[in-house]
């Protein structure tokens, strides 16, 4: 799975584009009891709910891949018609029809998910022809596949705050009416995977809006897939990492992690510009290359070695994944300002220098007649003309002299 094959995805989610032909909810209050379930058929709402629905699927397919949104694996255990992959694909083919299904999947939901809000269980049912397109990404006008999918989106439902507003049906200030609002979802997923054009029937497209939580817990017991970790937790797992490692010196853990990051990003790019690949992982021994160009002792380096080993075990985390922006600006931030430092200083060690020379050249002259002192040419050297009485002294760079 790509951002390419999101973006696709993502893209028709308009009005003019969009081909759901079912949306089926289910509302939840805090202690875990259906309070509502709807069935509708999507084009036939009401256009202002229509566009509020496609934001909220739309949502599931915004952030970053492999932060907000993951590629789960099912376990082998789930990919039986009796696992959690087996009622994906009986709600699928189901066209979200059926009843029965439908509440047995509310009920994995309810059982799995924690939250202490009440919340909105939304799925939408779509099938969409996957245009054929050439080498150069032209599209053709027929399609080569059809991707037959769900959508789910779980929402948190938040009561508006309390407070006075105007009552036009009684001419009054008085108690707001608190509403139920729907908000965003901040879990959701799409089965099957959408992955190179086609259909993954083995892995969901799972989309969470925290991922320093992203409800690991969920991802298992709900969807029966093996978890993944976003990018946020693996950067914060390096980080721990190298505190771990230094005995959880701050300041050195920031400096070496800056370090750390830098490199990362220089094998990213090296990889990217010269060797045209987008994606590359990196395991305990890249780690272990990196770490020893960095002015740390050898058993230090070796534990941040050991300790990644341990932590990322067979599943090397992508390189992209463990960058981090803000320590790469703030390394950049420091080489500007200490840049800047050295370049003050070589400036005043060069304005010293220049009024040294300035003067050990200077000619200072205290004489009577200061106003009329002036200068001239002769035979191509130019001279000090000093105008002076008989037996008068004057004094030259502070030696008095009498002429």
């Amino acid at each position: 799975m790509t951002k390419k094959d999101v973006l696709e995805l993502k893209r028709r989610l308009k009005k003019d584009k969009c081909t759901f032909t079912k949306m089926c909810g289910c509302y939840v209050d805090i202690n875990k009891n259906k309070v509502l379930t709807f069935s509708e058929t999507f084009l036939n709402l009401e256009e202002e709910e229509l566009f509020k629905y496609l934001d909220i699927a739309k949502k599931t397919l915004s952030g970053t891949v492999g932060n907000n949104i993951l590629e789960l694996k099912f376990e082998q255990s789930e990919e039986t018609s009796e696992g959690k992959r087996g009622l994906f694909m009986a709600l699928k083919d189901s066209g979200l029809k059926n009843d029965d299904i439908l509440n047995m999947f509310y009920d994995v939901i309810i059982d799995t998910y924690e939250t202490e809000k009440n919340y909105l269980i939304l799925l939408f049912k779509d099938a969409y022809d996957v245009i054929t397109k050439t080498t150069d990404n032209n599209a053709l006008d027929e399609s080569e596949t059809v991707f037959d999918y769900i959508l789910c989106a779980i929402c948190p439902v938040d009561v508006t705050k309390a407070g006075l507003s105007y009552i036009e049906s009684e001419n009054r200030i008085g108690a707001r009416f608190r509403d139920k609002i729907v908000g965003m979802p901040d879990t959701g997923f799409i089965f099957p995977a959408f992955s190179d054009r086609s259909t993954d029937i083995h892995s969901v497209m799972y989309y969470t809006k925290n991922p320093k939580d992203p409800k690991p817990d969920f991802m298992v017991s709900a969807l029966g897939c093996n978890e993944e970790k976003t990018s946020t937790q693996q950067k914060n797992m390096l980080k721990d990492i190298v505190s771990h490692a230094l005995g959880g010196d701050d300041e050195e853990t920031e400096d070496i992690f800056m370090e750390i990051q830098e490199s990362i990003n220089a094998v990213v790019e090296e990889n990217t510009n010269i060797y045209n690949k987008e994606e590359i992982t990196l395991t305990a021994d890249n780690i272990a290359d990196i770490v020893c160009d960095i002015d740390i002792p050898k058993e230090t380096a070796e534990k941040i070695e050991n300790i990644y080993r341990a932590e990322f075990g067979d599943k090397a985390p992508l390189a992209e994944n463990l960058i981090d922006s803000k320590t790469l600006a703030l390394a950049e931030k420091r080489r500007n300002e200490k840049a800047l430092q050295n370049q003050v200083v070589n400036l005043t060690k060069k304005l010293e220098e220049i009024r040294t020379e300035e003067k050990e050249n200077s000619l200072v002259i205290k004489t009577a007649h200061k106003k009329d002192v002036k200068t001239d040419v002769i035979n191509g050297i130019k001279y000090v003309m000093i105008p002076i009485e008989e037996n008068e002294t004057i004094s030259i760079n502070g030696e008095t002299k009498e002429i």
